[in-house]
């Protein structure tokens, strides 16, 4: 039961079989590695349990009611295949017909079933031609590549030269078709997984026929993992695919492609080398074959960046004509110039008014698969131009270039006519650092869009001298205005413009979550970070009352003794969609809500509770909660909490409130005021978060407080060789009366260290984890002398 709980947690319950199957099936690897199981054996069981649990997922697809037979169709072929693949691997070696000729004849079975039943599946990808013709031009050399791998890995005194080259040139195809699938455009799409699954799954069955089929012969078990792996694999995707809506497609990752091949030829390379074997004719001649896809991949990339530079150089003058739009002071960009527009690819009579108050403007609350994609009501010239000119980029084969939002922030208090002034002015200076044919327009109505097409990195540099140059103050009405600026990075390599623009879109977003005045990249980790932060701010607002919150408590332990004083509350929102929920990732997002209140008022509640229920027999235990300052410097914090402890009959001593220490400097005056009526009440206070800066030590002798947390940093040996800082907070702490208690001490040479320093109190995982109250309860029994 125990060993099934973390289990349960760290796998879906749908994902539950396939997980359970792997881990078995890496256990009969292991168990064949040893000589513990015949290879055979282990070939035999591991195909049989991938081809059963994968039959039975696809056959649920093949007996799907609905009104669409596809899907229906799909999954009867796709289960034949996996099927097939699996008597391929247990039964047909059997047969009186050859090892290698039975696998092979099944190998042809499975991939006939594959390539119907992936022909019905909905959502496969149906490239141009032309784009198909362009990734087999840069996927031969690869392909050739991971051919010599194979053909330096497969065991020389196996089968016949001839078998064994076709077999090589098999599986560098199979393979670098498989890191198409899964690094494309629509690598995230359930027909790239299926497809993918299909690869790995006939790469595994072309291995177990050219590999020694002996029976003592542990070889033959690398065809194991890609074969069972892989039917797994097209039950998941073929699932996937039946549900798939999404039509977006994302930017191909270009690394896989280009990195792996070159670390397997590396890998095989020094395994065919360590092994006393030089290279022979083949490998040499296949060596020789990988250059000329090579070289004419470059020549194709450089005849895509030639084609787009005299695009870009075709709209140069649309491009002037929009930096240079502004006809009156005030006014950007002013006057309408119909010139541009039509240059841009504008139909004549659409949206010709540019204004900043009326360009193009993302709706902000709307779900992530909207934004950036729809224009506004009026004014979408702008929008227009912006996605003819990234189109510009895009259109050819192999595209470069980014795009870079700009978002001014600070000018919301002023007029229409401010703002513009404030906009013209921040164009004037982001002209100074761009190169000449990057493009400038306007986006929203307080910021403006560059299109470079400069590669990635030096669009990233030239973001941060957009910064640079837009961040001195901007004179306004005599006076002098500082404004923030949140940049989005989005490249041009492949996706379509109103993808590119909302990328973009969600990598300035979140440049102003993280404070702004930074420039960010977008990449898929970065939106399924928006995403995550939308569910949250989605399901946030009513958890108090769903009941879905909860509290861990972490002893604190005095150090002189090991005896527990105390313990703090720590807050966990159980959500049952988005899981277990921290307070680092929860509260920012209670802060933008303004549910910090109500949050911080639910834990005082409950952990005063649950100290009454602690504060039985002759354990005088205290409980620490943690307060934000926002919350305690409001006016009728004393008396609420007073109204709290009288409800639970509670102790004042035993409670001790915190306040974490960077974030008192912004209310000093009001927080002094709380802290102190708080201990005039009897409630303990503690500083949080201590760092043992000037600053610090400074505004220390003004807070009222009876405890000092101090992190594990302050505890250890400084770098420069001098002693501990923990010395200066004790000896501090000394002479105005303060406790110190080191937290988040993990392991005991931190534990150790705290005591030699003279803190008073410990708290951290080397001493106790948080738990639930119960099992914090049964701690506190095994010492019945604790106290205060």
């Amino acid at each position: 039961m125990l060993l099934a709980y973390p289990f349960r947690v760290l796998v879906p319950r749908r994902a539950a079989p396939e997980a359970a199957t792997s881990v078995a099936v890496a256990l009969l690897l292991l168990a064949g590695s040893v000589d513990l199981v015949p290879p055979s054996v282990v070939i035999a069981l591991a195909a049989g349990a991938g081809a059963t649990l994968a039959g039975l997922r696809l056959s649920r697809l093949a007996s799907r009611r609905g009104t669409d037979p596809t899907p229906r169709a799909a999954g009867v072929l796709l289960d034949a295949a996996v099927v097939a693949a699996g008597l391929t691997a247990v039964v047909l070696p059997l047969a009186g017909i050859g090892h290698t000729l039975a696998v092979l004849i099944g190998s042809l079975v499975v991939a006939a079933l594959s390539t119907a039943g992936l022909y019905r599946l909905p959502g496969r990808s149906r490239a141009a031609a032309s784009v198909r013709l362009r990734w087999l031009a840069e996927s031969t050399g690869p392909a050739v590549g991971l051919a010599l791998a194979g053909w330096l890995l497969l065991p020389p005194d196996g089968p016949p030269v001839p078998v064994r080259l076709a077999a090589a040139l098999t599986l560098g195809g199979l393979g670098m078709a498989a890191l198409n699938a899964f690094a494309g455009p629509r690598r995230r799409s359930g027909a790239a997984l299926c497809r993918g699954g299909v690869l790995l799954t006939v790469g595994g069955l072309v291995l177990l026929a050219t590999l020694p089929s002996a029976p003592a012969d542990r070889v033959a078990l690398l065809a194991v993992p890609p074969l069972v792996f892989g039917m797994l694999l097209v039950a998941v995707g073929a699932a996937h695919a039946a549900d798939d809506t999404e039509s977006v497609e994302p930017v191909a990752a270009a690394w896989p492609r280009s990195v792996l091949p070159a670390a397997v030829l590396l890998l095989a390379s020094g395994v065919h080398l360590g092994a006393g074997r030089a290279p022979d004719r083949t490998s040499v001649l296949l060596a020789l074959a990988a250059v000329p896809p090579l070289v004419l991949r470059e020549l194709l990339r450089a005849g895509d960046a030639s084609t787009s530079v005299r695009r870009a150089a075709h709209r140069r003058p649309a491009g002037r004509s929009l930096r240079h739009r502004r006809a009156a002071p005030g006014r950007w960009p002013g006057t309408p110039e119909p010139p541009p527009e039509r240059a841009l690819g504008v139909p004549e009579g659409a949206a010709t008014a540019t204004g900043a108050g009326s360009t193009w403007s993302p709706d902000h609350s709307s779900a992530w698969s909207g934004l950036s994609r729809r224009p506004a009501a009026a004014g979408g010239g702008d929008r227009a131009a912006l996605l003819d000119a990234l189109a510009a980029i895009g259109d050819v084969p192999a595209p470069a270039g980014a795009l870079l939002l700009v978002d001014l922030h600070g000018t919301e208090g002023f007029g229409p006519t401010a703002r513009e002034d404030v906009l013209a002015e921040a164009v004037h200076r982001a002209r100074a650092v761009i190169a000449p044919d990057d493009l400038v327009t306007g986006c929203t109505g307080t910021g403006f869009a560059v299109v470079t097409a400069a590669g990635p990195v030096l669009a990233y540099a030239l973001g941060t001298r957009l910064l640079s140059a837009l961040g001195p103050p901007y004179r306004l009405a005599g006076a002098m205005l500082r404004v923030q600026t949140s940049i989005g990075l989005a490249e041009v390599s492949g996706a379509g413009p109103a993808d590119v623009l909302r990328q973009a879109e969600l990598a300035r977003r979140r440049a102003v979550q993280l404070g702004r005045d930074r420039v960010e990249w977008y990449d898929a980790f970065l939106e399924e970070q928006l995403v995550r932060r939308l569910d949250l701010e989605r399901e946030l607002p009513g958890a108090v009352a769903r009941g879905e919150l909860d509290l861990v408590y972490q002893p604190v332990v005095d150090l002189t003794d090991g005896q527990p004083v105390g313990a703090e509350a720590l807050l966990r929102w159980r959500s049952p969609v988005l899981g277990t929920v921290l307070p680092a990732e929860l509260l920012p997002v209670a802060e933008d809500l303004d549910l910090v209140g109500e949050l911080e008022w639910w834990v005082l509640d409950r952990a005063c509770r649950q100290l009454s229920d602690w504060s039985v027999g002759a354990r005088e235990l205290w409980m620490a909660v943690n307060v934000t300052t926002r919350e305690l410097t409001t006016p009728d914090f004393v008396q609420r909490l007073a109204a709290v402890l009288a409800a639970y009959g509670v102790p004042p001593e035993r409670l001790v409130v915190e306040v974490s220490e960077p974030r008192v400097a912004g209310d000093l005056s009001t927080v002094v005021a709380r802290l102190a009526g708080l201990r005039s009440l009897g409630v303990r206070t503690a500083l949080d978060d201590f760092r043992a800066e000037h600053a610090s030590l400074a505004q220390l002798r003004r807070l009222p407080i009876d405890l000092l947390k101090v992190g594990p940093e302050l505890v250890g040996a400084r770098p420069d060789g001098q002693p501990p800082l923990i010395d200066v907070v004790v000896n501090v702490g000394e002479r105005l009366g303060v406790e110190i208690v080191a937290e988040e001490l993990e392991s005991s040479t931190q534990v150790e260290g705290a005591r030699r320093g003279g803190c008073r109190y410990g708290q951290g995982f080397a001493l106790a984890r948080p738990a639930t109250a119960e099992r914090v309860e049964a701690y506190f029994e095994e010492f019945p002398s604790a106290s205060r």
